[in-house]
């Protein structure tokens, strides 16, 4: 039998079985949550499917954590508030089970890979514009070469502007593969597209995969890689990638895919983003939250998808980033990001209706969320602990992070 204190906190020494995120109603109790799902019980393609893989994104939560707290706390026609909206995981599980969603982020990047996932398309205009894209790209690619080749000649690769963000270009990808990344950029840029967030997606989801980096190592490349090398994730010697259109090819088609799957299973609720610093934004009127700050020291967001920042031309406000890994984990770098967690907390619950629930999903290792809550002065209904195992590339360690359920007084 469990303690009250297990069934507070969420220790559950496998009594029950993971929970299915579909049986959950705002009848469950807590003590009925296990979120310790393990492979068997949530395959990677149940976790990704659909727009949820329609690029890679360090420190989201999976889907079916959210669907669990979305049917346990909000009810169709509600709507939901996410600070820190990331990846988007909270918005499109909201507006599957038709809740409204509003989000905000400081970064410019999440903002438009949030627009791409949850715009209502037209299909038949989206998958012509993805292929269109990429057959042009394909054609100007085929001309250039032709032409070269007529005059003998080896076209260098030029970039616009001589500037950090064209140097970080060049030392990052091969010259063909920055070739084929800039002249589908240029289409994207000049065509007359409806859907161009979702275009830009394409092109930085092959950005990515084309730098010069080894494959097994895409999330923290620390130096481009332009020698063989023995790659861990193939088991054998590979070469550096030097090529991109294999890479927009492949997303171009998957990305088809992936934006049909969701918009069969969508709803007509509403969802708003917004690129704006949360501890200074004006948040509508909302019946809760659901979200997975920054963790303190641990990630520099911007700085994962640097290379969008750079092809792109994106606006970069990594200076207004809480807990940024670049700041440390230091017991200052602790006090300014429980200081800046409250401040955005503070905002939002001013909009929110007495006994609103706020669900924080944190790796909260530095024991600083209670204080954040005490600050905050909420009731808090109880914390879950998850342990998570981590299969992708070579981050293969396990950890726990916590779910932590206030109510506003």
């Amino acid at each position: 039998m469990l303690t009250n204190e297990e069934r507070r906190v969420g220790i559950y020494h496998g009594a029950h079985q993971p929970i299915d995120p579909a049986s959950v109603t705002p009848d469950t109790p807590l003590e009925a949550l296990n979120l310790n799902w393990r492979e068997k019980d949530l395959p990677e393609r149940v976790r990704t499917r659909h727009v949820h893989r329609l690029h890679p994104y360090l420190g989201k939560f999976i889907p079916q954590l959210v669907e669990v707290f979305l049917r346990k706390y909000f009810q169709p026609g509600q709507t939901v508030l996410d600070p820190f909206v990331g990846s988007g995981t909270t918005l499109v599980q909201a507006n599957e089970l038709g809740i409204h969603a509003v989000g905000y982020d400081v970064s410019a990047f999440n903002v438009m890979l949030c627009r791409a996932k949850t715009e209502v398309y037209d299909l038949s205009r989206m998958r012509w514009e993805v292929f269109d894209a990429l057959a042009q790209t394909e054609r100007l690619l085929t001309r250039r070469n032709s032409q070269l080749s007529l005059l003998g000649e080896v076209e260098p690769c030029v970039l616009e502007v001589d500037s950090p963000r064209s140097d970080y270009l060049r030392m990052w990808y091969a010259p063909q593969a920055l070739r084929e990344l800039l002249t589908y950029r240029s289409v994207i840029e000049q065509g007359d597209y409806l859907y161009k967030d979702l275009l830009r997606v394409i092109l930085s989801r092959s950005a990515r995969s084309a730098r010069l980096t080894p494959h097994y190592d895409l999330d923290f490349p620390k130096k481009p890689q332009t020698e063989p090398y023995w790659c861990y994730k193939h088991r054998r010697v590979c070469e550096p990638t030097t090529e991109a259109l294999k890479f927009l090819k492949r997303y171009s088609e998957d990305t088809v895919r992936r934006v049909a799957e969701f918009a069969y299973v969508r709803t007509n609720a509403r969802v708003e983003i917004h690129h704006a610093d949360s501890r200074e934004a004006c948040f509508p009127p909302v019946d809760g939250i659901i979200t997975s700050p920054p963790y303190v020291g641990l990630i520099d967001y911007h700085d994962q998808h640097a290379y969008a920042y750079h092809l792109l031309n994106l606006p970069d406000l990594s200076v207004r980033e809480i807990g940024a890994a670049s700041n440390g984990a230091s017991e200052r770098a602790k006090a300014q990001y429980m200081a800046d967690i409250a401040a955005v907390f503070r905002r939002a619950l001013e909009v929110m209706p007495s006994n609103a629930p706020i669900i924080v999903v944190a790796n909260d290792k530095h024991n600083l969320y209670p204080e954040i809550a005490r600050q905050l002065d909420v009731v808090e209904e109880g914390v879950l602990h998850r342990h998570v195992n981590r299969r992708t590339g070579r981050r293969s360690t396990e950890f726990f992070e916590s779910v932590f359920i206030w109510r506003k007084r």
